[in-house]
């Protein structure tokens, strides 16, 4: 055994073992953030407007404390960019992490010097949990992978302005920087495919044993590595034993990425976003992602069936429900208040408290009152995939077809790029239909009143989505597709690709 591997097992047992307080006591933590926040930013700009030095418990909090989204929060974001401190939180962000909205254009998320250890260290202990319960570290020994965003930096008024993979990058611990790939100056690459055929060239020499990154754009790499070797992943890099993901469903591109190893690795999945960590997955033998309620943030759920109505139920986590589908909100450290970051979640686990992510608040279809959500086609898709092996997506998005141009009813349209397509198109599409019937019973109503028809694939190039994501100028990094939307608008520019 390497000294760094030897290094590491017994800190992943001891980190481990830490985290077990929080996890087994997670209202009691909880508790604790939510007062030491508003304590610490009672004499901010928006602790004063909102009359933090009332706020004693949750029920206080909700009264003070409306429920926001990135446009409630601007004109407090655009005090603190134009240098203001003590607005949000106190003195000024370290960082924002600048994101692309749809309605909002560019965001720009703070990011404090409070905040910026809790986004490191739970990267680093979902690796710890991965090395505690399998009792190897190997992997440190060798080449690390992440494929992520620019690590350039730029300022406003003080405060570093990137994204938020490439301030991460900046914070790589200097123990494992030695073996993290790629170098700085390919990660600065602006353009994605010039820089992931920089990446291939870079890395191709090398021991790789772990690959980072969200699984469309390491596909991209893996395409790649192929054409140019002849060779599987896995004879490439024998020592490649680890995948850290996230950002989305690993099902439907599973299969693909296993062939293009060439074996099964474990896989790691992460839930990191601008506005905090949020969960990790801390086990290969349990389902869910471990709910870090020891972050920094206090989180709050909305139930998705009252989030855009007068009647919104709004809880925290001692009185979450499992299977309920919950809009995520959360209050953090870096001055985030109310904020609902867009995500949907379910609980699979109490005690420990372990969630999935369902999709975005804002992409579903319900055009007509079906209210399908991200899971719910991802799961269809998985099952669709498992009863023809053959099948090999490359990526989907599904959307309403209201008026058919052949008179008929309605529909869902899916829009599918495969590797490989199914033997049979008709009984594929029969499978996506029956399982999302099975999966959402306002849809099967649907179906069974003839209000609409059996869902439509449309079969686009196997390179149609990456070609829609350049001309949006999102191919790459921690962009994603929407796996559904509620119009037309994604699926009629892929139609014209």
């Amino acid at each position: 055994m390497k000294f760094l591997s030897y290094l590491v097992k017994p800190i992943a047992i001891f980190i481990t073992k830490r985290n077990e307080k929080w996890i087994n006591q997670p209202v009691r933590f909880q508790q604790k953030i939510l007062l030491n926040l508003v304590e610490k930013a009672k004499n901010t700009t928006f602790g004063q407007d909102h009359h933090f030095d009332k706020i004693t418990n949750y029920d206080s909090f909700k009264k003070n404390i409306p429920i926001s989204d990135y446009e409630n929060l601007k004109p407090y974001i655009e005090r603190v960019k134009s240098g203001e401190s003590d607005v949000l939180w106190p003195g000024k962000p370290l960082y924002f992490a600048k994101t692309s909205g749809t309605t909002s254009g560019t965001k720009y998320i703070p990011i404090s010097k409070e905040s910026i250890s809790y986004h490191i260290n739970s990267a680093r202990d979902a690796l710890f949990s991965y090395v505690n319960e399998k009792k190897d570290a190997r992997f440190f020994d060798h080449k690390l992978i992440f494929l992520s965003g620019s690590p350039e930096i730029e300022t406003i008024n003080g405060i570093y302005v990137g994204r938020l993979s490439g301030i991460s990058n900046h914070h790589v611990p200097q123990w494992l920087r030695k073996n993290q790939m790629p170098t700085y100056k390919t990660n600065c690459i602006e353009d994605w495919e010039q820089k992931v055929d920089a990446i291939v060239e870079e890395t191709l020499p090398e021991k790789m044993s772990l690959i980072s990154g969200i699984p469309p754009w390491v596909q991209m790499y893996f395409d790649k590595l192929e054409t140019k070797t002849g060779k599987k992943i896995k004879d490439i890099f024998p020592n490649f034993s680890l995948f850290v993901y996230g950002g989305v469903n690993f099902e439907p591109y599973k299969q693909k990425l296993f062939e293009s190893i060439g074996k099964k690795v474990d896989s790691i999945e992460t839930y990191p976003a601008s506005e905090g960590f949020i969960a990790y997955q801390n086990s290969q033998n349990e389902r869910g992602l471990l709910l870090l309620v020891n972050n920094g943030i206090f989180y709050e759920f909305i139930t998705v069936d009252s989030y855009f109505s007068d009647a919104q139920v709004r809880i925290c986590i001692e009185n979450v429900e499992i299977g309920v589908n919950y809009a995520l909100i959360i209050n953090s450290n870096a001055g985030l208040w109310g904020y609902s970051i867009g995500d949907t979640i379910k609980f699979v686990s109490l005690f420990p408290h372990k969630i999935v992510v369902t999709g975005r608040i804002k992409h579903f279809i319900s055009a007509f009152g079906e209210h399908v959500i991200a899971q719910e086609v991802e799961k269809s898709m998985e099952y669709a995939c498992m009863q023809h092996p053959e099948v090999r997506i490359s990526e989907f998005t599904v959307a309403p077809q209201v008026v058919d141009k052949q008179g008929g009813l309605p529909y869902h349209e899916w829009f599918i790029a495969f590797s490989t397509l199914p033997n049979n198109m008709a009984s594929f599409a029969k499978h996506l239909n029956t399982k999302l019937c099975e999966l959402n019973t306002y849809y099967d109503d649907l179906i069974k009143g003839n209000v609409l028809q059996q869902l439509k694939i449309t079969v686009v190039e196997p390179d149609a989505f990456i070609n829609y994501m350049k001309t949006i100028g999102k191919l790459g990094g921690q962009n994603k597709v929407p796996r559904l939307s509620n119009d037309r608008e994604i699926v009629e520019k892929l139609k014209n690709k």
